[in-house]
């Protein structure tokens, strides 16, 4: 490719080219709806469309003279670049995963092709569509039977055995649209279909607690079982590499192991500071039993958040928007909800976990020690403002379109950076009950790190992250087990859980560059920051810094220093 040089051959060729802005926008429309046409994921149609597309735009891409874009747009490029590469990765992971999940699923294919066919308004006929389910039936009774008789046949990894048993739930969901669909609008549908389908809904649902039971080792009683599904040392590489994370599985676990006991040394001088000498898990017993009354909850957050406001405000940290700071809500977790989230959530409003009146006496005990005046400070800091809900607030106002790139390194890096600059702060008020608090958040990050990274190299057993946040970090058992089911039951990313310290450890990284250097002032990186939107925090770096990029760059900012 011949290298385009002379400012007026550049402006000409950037009149020729796409916007990478509208490029990103048209992409995330596509890959939504080939997402939404195709929503069964073992579908072969879907798999073929994603890689056929994946590929072609990267092609596309490649064709654009990435010399002629300024620095924003050369961010952009990379950005999609990444992107694309990291969904095509994942639909060949996908693929190789559902492999091991076919002899548990000889029938799936027939039920994706009636569901996509429905999709396609392909003309039916009910007595022959009877027919394919009744032969359905046959199968999937058939898959039972050599389940409960320990056929050799169906051996497998538990991780495998439980995909297939999600994926038979999630075909029941299909097909459960795909009878409403046809059902009373052609009576002799309803004559030939009704029947089979209602045994083939209930053999799938009897397939799938099967397996649970006797493949996975979950007993059918318990809904909260913690399985997860290890991605493994080179799908941690590859996760890195997508995060722009130039460190191994194995350094990033040094990093917080380092960081961690960095926090057990700050905990026992918090502890000296209660009286309590080095035992700083006395000390954290003391600050747990230190809680607000039933009912009292809600204005204990309400003052916090005001507190939080008023303090970034008062000393000119970041600027904080007057809708922001007047339109945010408060709703209280459910019940259910707490055995995955047990501490505060927000965003565009703080949903509040707090015992109710249906839990039990153990239960309530759990919930309000996990979340007591302490912790609750330091949380209301990390979920609100200036953490999670200001945030939300840039990121629809302020190059939208990069949310796209979501990355828990930089939404969950942002908020505990944060809690970083507080505890640094020494004109934020701190108790040695509110460093107990502070430091707790703080330590079970490091936790996460590890637990979560020795869990997909497969070091790690669920009940054994559990045990390390009651054992080593405080947390109850309750807490311990919603945060390891949260982390490890697929519905956050594998590195999701790790992303909040290396992502919080990366920001602070770049405020040494940038703001101690007096390059830029406090106020304007963190503004600066928040109007960039999501992406990877390199190439905020890269922005900030307006450092050099080539179309091929790769990760190599060595941000951990111990």
């Amino acid at each position: 490719m011949v290298t385009i040089t002379s400012p007026r051959a550049i402006a000409i060729r950037r009149s020729q080219v796409d916007s990478i802005r509208e490029r990103i926008e048209r992409i995330t429309e596509d890959l939504n709806d080939i997402k939404t046409f195709f929503p069964i994921r073992i579908s072969t149609k879907r798999t073929q469309k994603l890689k056929q597309y994946l590929k072609r735009e990267l092609e596309l891409l490649r064709e654009q003279p990435f010399e002629c874009y300024d620095q924003q747009e050369k961010v952009d490029y990379l950005l999609i670049k990444n992107y694309l590469e990291r969904q095509l990765r994942q639909v060949e992971l996908d693929i190789k995963q559902d492999q091991k999940t076919k002899p548990l699923l000889p029938f799936a294919d027939i039920l994706v092709k009636l569901c996509e066919d429905r999709a396609l308004v392909v003309p039916i006929e009910p007595k022959d569509v009877a027919q394919k389910l009744y032969e359905t039936q046959g199968e999937i009774t058939t898959v039972i039977a050599k389940i409960k008789a320990g056929s050799k046949d169906l051996s497998m990894e538990k991780t495998s055995a439980f995909r297939a048993s999600k994926t038979m739930d999630s075909l029941r969901d299909n097909l459960k649209e795909w009878y409403g669909f046809y059902k009373g609008y052609d009576p002799s549908f309803d004559w030939w279909v009704s029947h089979p389908y209602s045994v083939v809904d209930t053999n799938l649902e009897t397939a799938s607690i099967t397996i649970r039971e006797r493949l996975v080792g979950i007993d059918p009683d318990n809904e909260d079982a913690i399985v997860g599904d290890p991605i493994g040392r080179e799908g941690l590489l590859n996760e890195f590499r997508a995060e722009m994370i130039p460190y191994t599985p194995e350094e990033v676990i040094a990093i917080g192991e380092k960081e961690f006991q960095w926090c057990i040394k700050e905990l026992k001088k918090a502890s000296r500071a209660m009286g309590l000498k080095d035992n700083w898990k006395e000390a954290l017993e003391q600050v747990k039993n230190d809680f607000v009354e039933p009912g009292k909850q809600t204005q204990l957050v309400l003052d916090l958040v005001e507190e939080a406001i008023s303090f970034v405000e008062e000393h000119d940290l970041i600027t904080v928007p007057q809708i922001a700071k007047e339109t945010w809500q408060m709703f209280m977790m459910s019940p259910e909800r707490q055995k995955v989230n047990p501490f505060f959530l927000g965003g565009e409003c703080i949903i509040v976990s707090y015992p109710v009146d249906t839990m039990d006496h153990e239960a309530k005990m759990m919930s309000m020690r996990g979340n007591n005046i302490h912790f609750s400070r330091a949380t209301v800091f990390h979920e609100m403002i200036p953490g999670h809900h200001l945030q939300m607030h840039m990121n629809a106002r302020h190059k939208p379109y990069r949310r796209l790139f979501d990355t828990p390194f930089w939404i969950e890096g942002w908020s505990l950076y944060w809690e970083f600059i507080l505890w640094d702060n020494e004109r934020f008020t701190k108790t040695p009950q509110n460093r107990i608090g502070m430091l707790f958040w703080r330590l079970h990050r490091c936790a996460r790190i590890i637990f979560s990274i020795k869990f997909h190299l497969g070091q790690m057993a669920p009940q054994e992250c559990i045990d390390l946040l009651v054992d080593e970090v405080g947390h109850e058992r309750t807490t311990a087990e919603g945060e390891v089911r949260r982390s490890l039951n697929g519905d956050y990313s594998p590195l999701y859980q790790a992303g909040y310290m290396l992502g919080a450890l990366q920001i602070y990284a770049l405020r040494k560059e940038v703001v101690d250097k007096h390059y830029m002032a406090e106020k304007v990186f963190h503004d600066r920051f928040l109007k960039e939107n999501r992406m990877p925090i390199e190439l905020v770096r890269a922005l900030i810094m307006d450092q050099p990029l080539s179309r091929d760059y790769q990760t190599s900012w060595k941000f951990y220093s111990a």
